[in-house]
């Protein structure tokens, strides 16, 4: 079972923080490292956060969020062979040919470490502090992850649709995973699941109960069925509430769970540093 943090790039008082974060993860045997995304936090918001009864994310206007390919940029320059992954950046609202640079650029800096998580997010107002239109950001989700893959296959890039007008050009370097960074998708409604299944090499899945993973999964396994895709060719990544439920790892790997992501305040502690410790002595007994 592989094992990540999220996030290193939220809360952190300075540079110091996201440096002992990494070396402890990279010392206590832990797989990757991920990052949450947010451009802003809306003083008042009427979107409804999907992954807390409450409708609101679990964080202030005041809240730090460091860029993630930056964050990300910073851990590859601190750590020899953690992967680097965004849990997930929001593809939609951002300029796909300026993303695909950025993304190869950190996979090239950092030797193939890259985990692309991608997905279409929920936060209206942040969508129209950038000047991106949240409606039919699913179709823009599917034309952007076509047209970066040409952007990542070397060749001369041609790519016109209803919302890019892309041609005759070369962008390097190159990613150095081949044909590209893996793509972990995020989310659970349908149309998340589709473009699991149409466009990605893993899922990041929002759940972490054993029976709420099992129903989700096999809707996917339903979904791939339809489109002809085997199901073993998608990475399972799912959170792991380590304090709340130590031993459910089996459970998870019974699922067929290839990775699990633990939240920095689910360490079951107030010191993220004891907490990763704590961590890789669990996982050392497995």
């Amino acid at each position: 079972m592989k094992v990540g943090i999220v996030p290193i790039n939220v809360s952190v008082r300075g540079h110091e923080d996201i440096i002992a974060l990494v070396t402890k993860a990279e010392e206590v045997g832990l797989e990757s490292l991920w990052t949450f995304e947010h451009t802003i936090v809306p003083v008042e918001y009427k979107s409804r956060y999907p992954y807390s009864p409450q409708g609101k994310m679990g964080a202030t206007p005041e809240t730090v969020f460091v860029d993630p390919l930056i964050a990300l940029s910073f851990a590859a320059a601190h750590s020899k062979t953690l992967k680097l992954a965004t849990g997930v950046n929001i593809l939609p609202q951002a300029n796909p040919l300026l993303l695909a640079k950025q993304a190869a650029s950190i996979d090239f800096v950092s030797q193939g470490r890259l985990l692309l998580g991608l997905g279409t997010g929920w936060l209206r107002e942040e969508y129209e502090a950038l000047g991106t239109p949240f409606e039919r950001r699913g179709a823009r989700f599917d034309d952007y992850i076509v047209a970066m893959k040409k952007i990542w296959s070397g060749e001369v890039v041609e790519h016109q649709s209803e919302y890019l007008r892309w041609t005759n050009f070369k962008s390097f370097p190159l990613p150095v995973q081949r044909p590209h960074p893996p793509l972990i998708i995020g989310g659970s409604t349908k149309p998340a699941v589709r473009r699991v299944v149409q466009h990605g090499q893993g899922w990041f899945i929002p759940g972490s109960s054993p029976d709420q993973l099992r129903k989700q999964i096999a809707e996917m396994h339903a979904v791939c069925h339809e489109h002809g895709r085997d199901p073993a060719e998608i990475e399972l990544t799912a959170m792991w509430p380590y304090a709340m439920m130590p031993d459910v790892l089996p459970r998870y790997e019974e699922l067929g769970i290839a990775r699990v992501v633990v939240m920095i305040t689910a360490l079951g502690t107030s010191n993220p540093i004891e907490g990763l410790e704590k961590l890789g002595n669990h996982l050392a007994k497995r």
